[in-house]
């Protein structure tokens, strides 16, 4: 396998928004805010895009302490904490909200793709806590969907992630009958593409071929509704109804990416190349092909700023927003070794 020394650098920010409990949540400018202490959330999107990358450097150094951290939030129930505090307490009790999907989605990741065959395993044993569980929400849904998918790439007849992408298609829901808003909920909220592609991917794996055609409408409808003269325009940090006209601000990095993503679903899942369109336009907005035609990242750091507001950019550098953006970045070279 040869290596790839343009993606060496590509953590180093990352490094310095850790210790050796795991990755800041905040940033001002480029330090970390420690005494905002941890979330799961950014642990777990850190697990996810370390388990993609060689396992050398400080994508291994980087990918063992979130996958410690990660499977430290859970209780014995499977279900999962998101805060700890700087000295390193959990400070709110475990729930099955957005950190337990994000930390399934983390270790799916792992286990479906992971190098190391310690990783995937302690990856999967944690993933079995978490996936005997069940949210209501369906953000936490899709992101455990997406985990699932994962595992079942390795093992394609998982019955915990089989019965988990079952459930998540329930919770997401159907398209209404007729209209234009093609989308399951009265309003966009964040994260938006990851609804699409938990569909996308489960009805894949499940060889259920309306549930995937779903998802590749969805994703369509909302990347058209999100493109604006050549450029993306997401839905803003409010949401977005059917008669809410762009462009929205402030925007989040984490829409970006998740429409890098759910692109890059769409295109390994119907080998269809229209899709390499959006995975280009979500890397062009980090770029400056944005509504405001500032760049949303920091060359010198390798952070990701943290939104882009109508008049100018949040420069502080986030777990979240850098995640979003190495993730992008990662999205674009694998197009390239598929090219």
């Amino acid at each position: 396998m040869s290596h790839d020394h343009s993606q060496d650098h590509v953590f180093d920010h990352l490094l310095a928004m850790s210790d050796d409990r795991g990755l800041f949540e905040h940033a001002d400018g480029v330090a970390p805010r420690r005494e905002h202490g941890y979330c799961t959330d950014d642990n777990a999107r850190l697990l996810a895009v370390t388990s993609m990358h060689h396992d050398e450097g400080a994508a291994q150094h980087l990918n063992r302490l979130s996958l410690h951290f990660v499977r430290s939030a859970f209780a014995p129930d499977g279900s999962c904490r998101n805060r700890m505090s700087a000295n390193g307490e959990w400070t709110d009790q475990p729930t099955t909200e957005d950190c337990w999907g994000r930390a399934l989605y983390g270790l799916g990741q792992a286990a479906g793709h992971h190098g190391n065959p310690a990783v995937r395993r302690w990856a999967l044993r944690s993933f079995d806590l978490g996936a005997r569980r069940r949210s209501p929400w369906s953000r936490a849904m899709a992101f455990a969907a997406i985990g699932a998918v994962e595992v079942l790439r390795a093992e394609p007849e998982h019955s915990g992630a089989r019965s988990l992408a079952r459930d998540a298609v329930q919770v997401i829901g159907q398209l209404p009958a007729s209209g234009t808003w093609r989308w399951p909920e009265p309003r966009l909220r964040y994260a938006n593409a990851t609804l699409a592609e938990a569909l996308i991917g489960a009805g894949a794996a499940l060889e259920r071929p309306p549930v995937t055609a779903r998802g590749l409408e969805m994703l369509r409808w909302l990347l058209e509704l999100e493109t604006i003269d050549g450029h993306l325009s997401v839905t803003g940090a409010d949401g977005r109804g059917p008669d809410d006209v762009g462009p929205q601000f402030d925007q989040q990095p984490i829409e970006v990416s998740a429409l890098a993503d759910a692109c890059a679903r769409a295109l390994e899942v119907t080998g269809d190349h229209e899709w390499t369109q959006g995975v280009l336009l979500a890397a062009a907005w980090f770029e400056g092909a944005n509504d405001v035609g500032l760049v949303m990242h920091d060359e010198r750091s390798r952070g990701g700023y943290d939104g882009l507001h109508a008049d100018r950019v949040n420069l502080n550098q986030g777990a979240e927003s850098t995640l979003a953006y190495v993730s992008t970045v990662h999205r674009v070279a694998q197009l390239e070794r598929v090219a």
